[in-house]
């Protein structure tokens, strides 16, 4: 199971300041040194945070995959087929929500779907969908004919009751086994963390994991003693 790490709110970070620091580039290029196996941004139509140039910067510098997530509108289909990442994923998008809250809704969107993937594949681009894990909505990611699915795991990270808990991460497990025999890739993720991550990773049909707001959080725990230490030492200096 290989891990990709989603840099967004290194760049919220930067944009609520509105200068160009924290580098999105640089945390990737620090998460590939570490190991990961792939890059994620998601580029929103209102840039509230990844920006048209960091897109740009992060195909030229990371030596990794890079996967562009993003919604199903032109403006941003336009930039993905000018930057030729490795993978699309399509996500719904809604400006007033504070992150994605849920999968696609397949049903209403096939045809648009279908071109987009057409789109993407004549840029030798692989398309995956963002979905609940739910085995009509696989079906109709094959019909669209994308290459991947990824299963949204925010519901499962949400819960706290066992029984609950249970019953969502065996609806993730039977979504996973059913997409694999159908001939889908298949990524997961939306609030996965130190705590909840080990239950996903033992589904062996899963073949990637995207991460990002949990890791870029605990970075912060993680990184800030060796700043201050190093900031200490300049003013004493």
């Amino acid at each position: 199971m290989e891990l990709n790490i989603n840099i967004d709110h290194v760049a919220t970070l930067r944009q609520a300041r509105g200068i160009n620091y924290p580098s999105p580039v640089k945390a990737a290029l620090l998460a590939e040194k570490a190991g990961c196996d792939g890059i994620v941004a998601h580029l929103r139509e209102d840039r509230r945070h990844i920006q048209d140039k960091d897109i740009y910067e992060l195909k030229n510098n990371i030596s990794t995959r890079f996967d562009l997530e993003m919604a199903n509108v032109e403006e941003i289909i336009k930039i993905a087929l000018d930057v030729k990442p490795e993978l699309v994923t399509i996500v719904p998008e809604k400006r007033e929500e504070l992150t994605t809250e849920g999968g696609l809704n397949l049903a209403t969107s096939i045809e648009s779907l279908k071109s987009l993937t057409d789109r993407m594949h004549e840029k030798d681009i692989e398309v995956s969908l963002f979905i609940e894990p739910d085995i009509k909505t696989i079906d109709l990611s094959v019909e669209i004919g994308a290459d991947m699915v990824e299963l949204h795991t925010g519901n499962y990270a949400n819960l706290k009751e066992p029984n609950a808990l249970s019953l969502e991460l065996e609806k993730i497990h039977s979504a996973a086994v059913y997409a694999k025999s159908a001939g889908l890739k298949i990524a997961a993720g939306h609030g996965l963390e130190f705590l909840n991550t080990p239950a996903i990773a033992k589904i062996k049909e899963i073949d990637e994991l995207s991460i990002g707001h949990s890791i870029i959080s605990e970075a912060v725990y993680t990184g800030i003693e060796d700043v201050v230490r190093r900031m200490i030492k300049i003013i004493k200096g």
